[in-house]
């Protein structure tokens, strides 16, 4: 196996699943010019990306990039996506992720006007080989 898990999770798989059933029902719709069926078939994949957003919000996705090996199985739920995955615009559409932040910028602007000197985070450093993708 590469060091990746290639999103083998309930939530791929299950968008994946809807994304065939709406992208045929859409072919069907635009080979047999019905545009009944050619807006079933947008309105069942449009469906299928809410689907798998809410299953990734619930823990059923994967953050992006590497999992332990551990967590490498069809059936593990993330139990850190609660507070949301740093760099998944998933998560920051939810509103998650951004929690830390928000509170260091309070604490900041509290530190700044009181002339009390705040500690920051050190920069995180980059994904080791991930340069390549």
């Amino acid at each position: 196996m590469s060091q990746y898990d290639e999103g083998h999770t309930i939530a791929g798989w299950t968008g994946t699943g809807i994304a065939t059933v709406g992208a045929t029902v859409l072919g069907v719709g635009v080979c047999a010019v019905s545009g009944v069926l050619m807006a079933g078939g947008i309105g069942i994949l449009a469906a299928g990306v809410l689907v798998t957003w809410a299953l990734h919000l619930t823990g059923w996705g994967k953050p992006p990039g590497v999992r332990p090996r551990g967590q490498w199985r069809m059936g593990a739920r993330d139990l850190t996506a609660r507070d949301g995955h740093a760099g998944c615009w998933g998560c920051r559409l939810a509103g998650r992720g951004r929690g830390a932040a928000v509170a260091g910028a309070a604490v900041a602007a509290a530190g700044a006007s009181e002339g009390v000197p705040v500690a920051r985070e050190p920069e995180p450093a980059a994904e080791a080989g991930r340069a390549g993708l």
